[in-house]
Order: structure tokens, then sequence, then C-alpha cells
């Protein structure tokens, strides 16, 4: 069959279950008749081939059995699939919102700028209808309040004729398309950023918000309320899980809860799970750029107090880039408002899919419940905290731990980081892998387990557990997203699987230490030390051999230096020279010696001393 043709086949079934599902009361939309039919024909028990052409009984067939499940509201499953469905219209990430956000803007406000930049006007009524609706695209383009409000209409006047008089209209006029846009946007910023500035002095402001004060109220409000709805959603599934565990133990139990459908039940709670903890993910982001940004508005402001105090005229160099961040800075206050009110409006309509859950009776749960202790996923985690995996045992397989990887919380998990034997073995058990215990690398996708022995068993074989599982969301088709298994049935890769495609290619990087050493020139040096780059100076040193080709060397000697020839001269050392007498000889002074006697005195007073010179002449001695 011809694409085209299969094509409007597959819409004509469409558009026939959805009409037959408002004939039962029921309205359901395209994306979700049309994700029913592929899971319909993805089901290997329907006996549908996709390889072969659509006859006439089998197309009947796929309307009975569409009509079947969509026309079930009791079902866990179905709940699942709507909740999925919506999730993947609705949701987009933060940057992909933002920029649809201002491209919408820019669209309503397409009209209005046209009619601004495609102005003829000449005559003073004409002028005076053009400045009062560059005032309206002003007050449009900056949200700050409406266009119809006297008050803020005038407010933006006074603001608008201090930058932009009417005056200065005629040469508006004369500028080009881009240039009078352009010139709009400016003005827009600079007007926003006067109004913003007169309203934190206290002298104007009429219509502007209190965004930062409202976001500081808003994002923990919301925060917890998802927190809150995470607890619910968390309670429920440790109840389902605890129950599903006996029964895999217990046969009998498990015959007395097939109506009951736990097992759709839990994959319900576990989906509704993982929205909210991707809505989460981005409330808490937002709350950041928050925080950042009330920090950024204070300096602006304070800057531009300091700026402007006390002075009669300021330079417009000075303030106009200060008014065009506080712009700037408020144009994101707005962005994170609207992401915020989006992202509430979404999980409380996330909320409708979880009716089913009521539906269960209180008493037949607390039947199943008793003696069963319900665990936590963190409980569950704590009880193989100490299990590893020896990698030594696997010669051929790759594991990879928290302290040997340095980007281990950012390998993207198999499963959303299920234990893949677990769901293998007991027919769709849903429990949460630990990645302490190891991560398994198989064909370039990564495993956990919740033990040891399960991640043991699943490395001995890993391709029957990964078909198994297949299998099973065959079956099941609301795993296929919950699995994130759209790598086996391409026909149901949902549009924001595919905006994150390159997101499923993250390789860990493994810490070791490791040491090198190179040589010091290894190799002899090639440098040519004649190389010259400069062609100029080749061009200079070919001149100059040129021009030596032309000359002559010339010599020429003085009279002084005519005959001149080396002279030199010698001496004879110094030497030690000593003489001698014929006799030796020597004189001798005589020592002096002198007495002095009566010192002592005597029986008289009167002491008497008498000096006696005893010393010897020299021709004595």
């Amino acid at each position: 069959m011809p694409p085209t043709q299969a094509e409007s086949v597959i819409k004509s079934i469409i558009r026939e279950i959805g009409q037959e599902c408002a004939a039962h009361g029921e309205v359901v939309s395209e994306t979700l008749v049309a994700f029913m039919v592929k899971a319909v024909v993805l089901d290997p028990s329907n006996g549908f081939n996709v390889d072969r052409t659509l006859t006439k009984s089998d197309v009947q067939k796929l309307v009975k059995l569409c009509m079947a499940r969509l026309l079930d509201t009791k079902n866990p499953s179905l709940d699942t699939i709507k909740m999925q469905v919506y999730f993947d219209i609705n949701y987009t990430s933060r940057e992909e919102f933002l920029q649809e956000h201002h491209r919408v803007l820019e669209s309503r406000l397409g009209s209005v700028c046209r009619e601004i930049t495609d102005n003829r006007a000449c005559a003073r009524e004409e002028l005076e209808s053009l400045y009062r609706k560059i005032v309206s695209y002003v007050l449009l383009r900056s949200g700050l309040g409406s266009p119809t409000d006297i008050k803020i209409v005038r407010e933006a006047t006074a603001a608008l004729q201090s930058v932009f008089p009417q005056a200065e209209l005629g040469t508006f006029l004369t500028l080009s398309k881009k240039d009078k846009e352009r010139q709009l946007k400016e003005l827009t910023m600079i007007v926003t950023g006067i109004r913003l500035f007169n309203r934190d002095c206290g002298k104007g402001g009429e219509g502007i918000d209190d965004l930062p004060a409202i976001l500081h109220e808003a994002i923990p409000a919301t925060t917890h309320h998802v927190d809150s709805q995470l607890q619910i959603a968390q309670n429920w599934a440790h109840r389902y899980t605890a129950i599903l565990e006996k029964a895999t133990d217990n046969p009998l139990v498990a015959i007395d809860l097939q109506p009951y459908k736990l097992k759709e039940a839990l994959y319900n709670v576990r989906q509704y799970e993982v929205f909210l903890q991707i809505i989460l993910s981005d409330i808490i982001t937002s709350a950041q750029e928050v925080e950042i940004m009330i920090k950024q508005l204070g300096a602006q402001l304070e800057q531009l107090k300091m700026t402007v105090k006390s002075k009669i005229a300021v330079p417009t160099s000075q303030v106009f880039p200060i008014f065009v961040a506080l712009a700037s800075l408020w144009n994101s206050f707005q962005d994170e408002t609207v992401l915020i009110s989006v992202l509430s409006n979404l999980i409380t309509h996330l909320e409708q899919f979880l009716g089913t859950h009521e539906l269960f009776p209180k008493k037949i749960l607390q039947d199943f419940l008793e003696e069963v202790t319900v665990k936590t996923d963190i409980c569950r985690i704590k009880e193989h905290l100490e299990e590893r995996v020896h990698s030594e045992d696997f010669q051929n397989l790759e594991w990879f731990f928290p302290e040997t990887t340095a980007n281990f919380d950012k390998l993207l998990i198999q499963y959303q980081g299920f234990c893949g034997y677990t769901f293998a073995t007991t027919d769709g058990l849903l429990l949460p892998g630990n990645p302490s215990i190891g991560i398994l690398k198989y064909k370039e996708k990564y495993y956990t387990f919740n033990s040891r022995n399960a991640a043991y068993s699943f490395a001995e074989n890993p391709e029957i557990y990964i078909d198994m599982i297949k299998e099973k969301a065959q079956k099941n088709a609301e795993l296929i997203q919950l699995l994130q298994l759209h790598r086996h049935f391409d026909i149901l890769i949902p549009y924001s699987q595919m905006r994150d495609v390159n997101k499923l290619y993250i390789k860990p990087i493994t810490k070791n230490e490791s040491s090198t050493q190179t040589d010091t020139h290894i190799l002899p040096p090639t440098i040519v030390r004649s190389y010259e780059w400069n062609e100029w100076e080749l061009r200079r040193k070919a001149i100059k051999m040129a021009n030596l080709r032309q000359k002559i060397t010339h010599s020429v000697q003085t009279d002084l230096s005519h005959m001149r020839r080396e002279n030199c001269s010698q001496v004879y050392p110094p030497k030690d020279v000593s003489t001698q007498t014929m006799r030796e000889d020597s004189t001798r002074v005589p020592r002096p010696q002198i007495y002095i006697a009566g010192l002592r005195g005597g029986k008289s007073k009167v002491t008497h001393g008498v000096k006696v010179n005893l010393t010897r002449s020299v021709n004595e001695t």
C-alpha cells in the first residue's frame, strides 16, 4: 500500500473511532486515539501483523478493540495513557517554553507594530494619533498595565515624552521599517525602566504588579503542592508494591488481586511520580533564577539612585543603559510568572488521571496489607547498601561505581531507574534500582539493579531479560513511555523524547590515577635558521645580494703604519738574596736596683728614709 493511501486509511480509522466514542458519551482527542491504535496493533495477543495490509475485517476488529479500551473508564491503564498523551502535548522544556512565549507575544504585537511602521502621517491630527499608537504599543509590549486605563496612559505618555518628544515624529517617519521596529523596542525598554524606577521611588508605577513578591509567595506554594502530591503518589506506590511482592510469593493472593488490576495502578502512580519530578525540577530552576534576579534588580535600582541623586540633568549615556537593564530584568520576572502559572495548571490537570485509585475498596486493600511490611524506596536501597558488584567477576562487561565515575549521577539509566531483572522475572513488578551496587554498561546502555543477585543474574545473559521486558511492554503500552522503551518501538516515540534525543548519549567519565612522561626533543631539531616568512625581507636580501655583484673591495695604508713591525722585550724575574757577617756579638744593659731604707719607721715620730742605689755600672756588666 502506498504511504499516502496508508495514511488516509489510518486517518479514517481514527476519525471513526472518535465518532463512535463520542456517540457513547466519551470525548477523546485524535492524539489519544492514534496512540491507542498503535498500542492495539503492537499487542501480539490481538494478532495484527504490521507488515501486512489491513483487510476490512482487520479494520473492524481494530476499531472494536480500540473502542473497548477507550470506553473502559475503570482501567488504570487507560488513565496512564491519557496522562502520558496530555503531558506530551502540554509540557515543553523551560527553554522551548520561553521561546514559544516570546514568539506568541511578537505575533500578537505584529498588527500594532505594522500600523506604526507603515504610517505616513502628515497632518497634526495624524501625528497625534500616531503618537498615541506608539504609547499603546509601549504599554502592550511592556505588559505594565492596560492601554485603556487613563492613569496608566498618562504616566506612560509622560515617560515617553521625556525621551521621545512628539516633535521627533518627523525624524522617526523618515527611518526604514527595520529601524522603526528597532527604535520602538528601545523606547519600550527605556520607558519601562523609567516607570519601574518611578515606582520604586514612590512617584508612579500605576498598574505595575509586584512580581518579585508574587513569585516569592507563588514558588514555595507550588513547591509545597508538588511535594504533597509526590508524597501521596509515593505512598500509593509503596503500598501497591508491597501487595504485589506478596502476590509474587503467594499465587493465591495473585488470583485474588487480578480483578483489581493493582499492577496497572502501580504503573499509573509511578508515571505520575515521574511527571511530578520533572515539573519540580523546573520549579527549582525557576526559584534559583528568581533569587538571582531579585539581587540584580536591587543592585540596578541602587545604582540608578546613585546616578541621578541630587542632579538636575544626567547624561543619557549613563541612565539609559540602566533603564534598559531594569526592563530586561522585569521581562524575565514576567516570563517566570507565566512559567510558574503554566506548571501549576499542568499539575492540576494531571490529578484528574488518578481517579481510578479511589475505586479500589479500602477494606480489601487493608486486608491485603496485613502481615506485609510497606517499604519506601529509600528503605529498599538501604537494605542492599553494603552490597557491591565485583567487576573482576565479569571479564567482558563494564561496571561503573560512584567513586570511579565523575558524572555518575548524570548517566541515563534504562527503565527510568527501575530494576530490569525484577521487572522481567516477576511479570512487571517495579522496584527501584540501587546505583551504588554498580551500574552495568551493555551495548552503550546503563542498567541498575535492586540487589547484587539481580545484577549477577541479569549480567549472565542480558538479551533474555531485555526481550522479556519488550514483550511485557507490547501488552501494556503505557510501559513504553514509563520505562523509556521508545528505541524498541519507533512508531511510539513522543515529541518530548524526540526533542531530547541528544541527551540519550551521555558517556561516563571514569576517574583513575595515571601518569605520563614525555622525552625532551624526541626528534632532532629541524629548524631552518635561514628561513624567512616575510616576503619583503626576502626581497630585501635579494636586492642586497644583487647589489654586491657590482661592488669592488679597496684597501689603503697610512704613513704611520708603513713598515711597522712588532716588537717584544724580555726581563729577568727577581730572586731572593741573603748576606752573613763574620762574627756574632751582643750588648747588655745593667738592671736598675734601688733600695730605700727606714720606711717602716722607728721610735721617733718622724720617718727618715735613706735611698741606696745598688745598680752596677755599664762597664761592669
